[in-house]
């Protein structure tokens, strides 16, 4: 008989930062991660998902008893189910990210059950590689600080880096022009240098920027503006030379059917959009359309699905 999941269990977590940190448009000083442990047979399966501590009541009210009793491996028929159940409070925000915690954990017991790599379960080859970018440059940070931290990008082995712009809902560009400036200095001609705005530019003044972005040889250009501001986004991309990429907000594969034809990569988050089923499907999408995927955050949740 195959086993039944018999636990499942929430959990929420705060990190603090170690220093203050923000981007262009928002700043914190703590994280925090809402887990999921779902066990069947004596073995645990974990997903966590970042979010309010909402999401844990969200996964108490209206998910664990969708998943509490059911087939562990059961995990696309789970997922379905449980964007079916929130129907009426919807599937996206707080509700997406606790869908993910739940699907990942989902995926977790499965391989875990079946005593394989969740990678292989996936589908990947046991020597498959992932691709690596440095990533912060807060906007929070001294010139000192985003040198030292690109330092120990490049020591790691990093062949790109990407830092914030968009300061203040763009209203520094001086020096957001001038800590571009800097990192390009000190990466050199052979690592690539990508920003990411995080929507705090408007249409004219991103365009305006990037002439200046393209000249400094940036190859990746995060969210010149708001990602739900899709014919910003293709008037942008079809200005510039560098790459156009959005995606992190995409909560299902309707969002990000419509982000396709106006980025050149999609970005994808599974603490986002519902879990690994939802971020496979996305990459499925972006996959039709030609394009490149690229996880947003979470590393140690996404190597094994990117």
């Amino acid at each position: 008989m195959s086993p039944r999941i018999d636990r499942v269990q929430t959990g929420v977590f705060q990190f603090p930062t170690p220093v203050k940190e923000g981007d262009g448009t928002l700043t914190w000083e703590a994280t925090t991660a809402v887990t999921v442990q779902a066990s069947a047979d004596g073995v645990t399966g974990l997903g966590w998902t970042y979010s309010s501590p909402a999401a844990g009541a969200v996964i108490e009210a209206h998910l664990k008893d969708i998943v509490l009793g059911a087939d562990p491996h059961s995990v696309s028929a789970l997922h379905e189910a449980m964007r079916r159940t929130c129907r009426n409070i919807g599937t996206k925000g707080l509700v997406g990210q606790a869908i993910s915690a739940v699907d990942i954990a989902l995926w977790d017991l499965s391989a875990r059950l079946q005593q394989l790599p969740l990678a292989q379960l996936m589908g990947a080859k046991p020597e498959s590689a992932v691709s690596v970018y440095g990533s912060g440059g807060f906007t929070t940070l001294t010139d000192e600080e985003l040198h030292t931290q690109v330092d120990g990008w490049l020591a790691a082995g990093c062949r790109a880096v990407k830092i914030k712009v968009g300061e203040s809902w763009g209203t520094n560009p001086a020096r957001d022009l001038a800590r571009t400036r800097q990192v390009r200095e000190q990466i050199g001609p052979d690592v690539e240098l990508m920003i990411d705005a995080n929507g705090g530019y408007g249409r004219g003044q991103a365009r305006r920027l990037g002439a200046a972005y393209d000249e400094l040889g940036v190859v990746w250009f995060e969210e010149p503006v708001s990602s739900d501001d899709l014919e910003g986004l293709a008037a942008i991309r079809q200005a510039l030379r560098c790459d156009v990429a959005a995606g992190e907000y995409a909560w299902d594969v309707y969002d990000a059917r419509a982000l396709c034809p106006v980025v050149d990569c999609l970005q994808l988050d599974a603490t986002r959009i519902t879990g690994y089923t939802g971020w496979l499907r996305g990459a499925a999408v972006a996959a039709a359309h030609g394009l490149q995927v690229s996880a947003h955050c979470a590393p140690s949740l996404h190597a094994v699905v990117a």
